[in-house]
């Protein structure tokens, strides 16, 4: 799999990975897992993360790139 734009998300707006993980409902260690490809998220952390930030599944998942 891709790298995850997990990380790259979180810091263009500034945000800890401990403030991402209380605004979707996971731990900091979950967040940290995920940005280094430890662990995946689940398909509703996923869809958690789009909503979020406001992007595709495909761009999280690093499948395509924004125009």
């Amino acid at each position: 799999m891709k790298e995850l734009r997990i990380k790259e998300l979180r810091t263009e707006k500034a945000l800890s990975q401990a403030a991402l993980g209380r605004a979707i409902g996971v731990s900091q260690k979950a967040v940290d897992y995920w940005e280094r490809g430890v662990n995946e998220p689940k398909a509703s952390y996923i869809v958690a993360l789009c909503d979020y930030f406001h992007v595709s599944a495909d761009y999280l998942l690093g499948r395509i790139d924004l125009p």
